[in-house]
């Protein structure tokens, strides 16, 4: 049996949410009628590990149902970027010691998955990073953050993405995850005519046998 690795953040009242908003945390109501126990959960669709359609940044753009599942059951490589302190930018991409190719799916581990809480200062995409992967032509990227940007106005990183049809999951936990090749198995809910949905997500070190 291949080993894997859940890179899933754990949904619970109290986990860190975007930008600590009461509004974004989970709740769960729970009732038990003799031996019967049934819970309602009330979630925003960008909780915890998650992958966004167009929609978010776009309007009239495409709904979560739209993703081929082949685009998040495939190979991905996992890059070692724990040095940048700030912003990920297009250099230092090209320095990662990785070669980045076109349609690669890209998972970056950065210092943000050491940290539980929501970091207001943490680790994400730029603007000129994003620009580098879309002229690659990468058909997916990973972050592990609850945001693939922050401080840029007009959302450039999402925007530059989505225009370029390139997936984007949000929310990975990569803090036990070497960099190297791996086989994804993502798996969105399966909703439909949303901005997002959250998804398990698991690593495998080689392709499992179907």
């Amino acid at each position: 049996m291949a080993t894997f690795y859940d890179v899933t953040a754990p949904i619970y009242t109290g986990m860190a949410v975007y930008k600590n908003k009461e509004e974004k945390q989970p709740s769960f109501d729970t009732k038990t009628n003799g031996h019967v126990t049934e819970t309602r959960v009330s979630l925003d669709v960008h909780t915890g590990t998650h992958v966004d359609a167009p929609l978010h940044m776009i309007n009239d753009g495409a709904t979560i149902e739209t993703i081929d599942m082949n685009r998040l059951v495939r190979p991905v490589k996992v890059l070692d970027l724990t040095n940048v302190q700030t912003a990920i930018e297009q250099t230092d991409l090209e320095q990662c010691g990785t070669s980045i190719e076109k349609d690669d799916f890209l998972l970056f581990k950065t210092r943000n998955s050491a940290v539980d809480e929501f970091d207001f200062e943490f680790v994400y995409l730029h603007e000129s990073g994003a620009r580098y992967l879309a002229e690659i032509g990468v058909d997916g990227v990973g972050i592990d953050s609850l945001g693939v940007e922050r401080a840029q106005e007009g959302h450039p990183t999402h925007r530059t993405l989505m225009q370029h049809d390139t997936i984007i999951m949000e929310g990975l936990r990569l803090q036990d995850v070497p960099a190297g090749s791996y086989f994804m198995v993502a798996a969105p809910m399966n909703l439909l005519g949303t901005d997002a949905s959250p998804a398990r997500v698991l690593l495998f070190t080689k392709t499992p046998s179907l």
